[in-house]
């Protein structure tokens, strides 16, 4: 498998079609994890943090400036991702595992 210059094997992170909503979740995002590297193409938004990702409902609210459904709203706005995904009601956490 050949990596893009810009993703390493161990990123995780959603992939977010581009709107409003997704500049919350990448602001909430950039936040949360200081390692975290955006690609912008145009309509959508790839995120990619080295090993763990997280995010939380109150982070991307604070960021949205409202009350969202989650994660529901979340998995609207994200048709994909890389990594294993977590998410509860409070929360979501993408993280590489080794050898999937």
């Amino acid at each position: 498998m050949t990596l893009k210059q810009t993703e390493t094997r161990t990123d995780v992170g959603p992939v977010l079609q581009a709107g409003a909503m997704a500049d919350a979740v990448v602001a909430a995002i950039k936040q949360l994890n200081p390692e975290v590297r955006t690609l912008d193409r145009g309509s959508y938004v790839r995120v990619l943090a080295p090993g763990r990702c997280l995010v939380t409902r109150q982070a991307i609210e604070d960021h949205l400036g409202r009350p969202m459904r989650f994660p529901g709203e979340l998995e609207c706005a994200m048709p994909a991702f890389k990594g294993s995904l977590r998410m509860t009601d409070a929360d979501a956490e993408w993280l590489f595992e080794e050898g999937k």
